[in-house]
């Protein structure tokens, strides 16, 4: 029993050291990811993060304008609006019909224009802040291969910090009951003599 106390006290000296170091190296990277999670949680709700999304006036598929129409659209509205952007190309269209409206964003930027795709109006020329707030996120704001190295170290240090924090929560419990069986078993073994 002697011998189970020092190995788990070993052990718990080791637990305390990857535990600590470990917690060190992964601060930064869980502070970026709390912040930057309460704030994409938050997007829809708060203006400045991600534009509010326009309601269209028609809902009917059929009526609306043709795909490249409602790009043309939107690149000339941002050009007009923010001529520094010239040039930015259209990077992907978010259309939702439920809301009448097709959401056009741009490669460079963060820019989003949203169109009523029946009427070809301009609702909204912003910045979507939410976009590169993911990418910090995620880690891809530097690079694919950083993202796939920086989200597994952070999911497996998080995974070897639950481990050894329940370790380091139980130990101690588990070496004061063996502490007690042995000072137990001395006082039976004085009982005896």
């Amino acid at each position: 029993m002697l011998l189970r106390l020092k190995k788990y006290i070993k052990s718990l000296r080791q637990f305390r050291v990857v535990h600590r170091l470990l917690g060190i190296s992964l601060a930064l990277f869980l502070v970026i990811s709390a912040v930057t999670g309460v704030l994409l949680a938050l997007k829809k709700d708060i203006a400045i993060i991600q534009p509010k999304t326009q309601k269209g006036k028609n809902f009917d598929l059929k009526s609306w304008k043709s795909i490249e129409t409602i790009a043309k659209i939107a690149e000339t509205a941002l050009y007009a609006a923010e001529p520094t952007q010239v040039g930015n190309p259209v990077n992907r269209l978010d259309v939702r019909p439920s809301k009448g409206v097709v959401k056009v964003l741009f490669d460079r930027g963060y820019w989003e224009v949203q169109v009523d795709p029946a009427t070809g109006e301009v609702k909204s020329i912003a910045k979507r802040h939410s976009d590169w707030i993911e990418s910090l996120h995620d880690g891809s704001i530097v690079s694919d291969l950083f993202k796939l190295i920086s989200m597994n170290f952070l999911g497996i240090g998080l995974l070897v910090l639950i481990v050894t924090g329940l370790w380091l929560w139980y130990g101690p419990k588990r070496i004061r009951r063996i502490k007690q069986n042995l000072h137990n078993e001395s006082l039976e073994k004085g009982k005896k003599a």
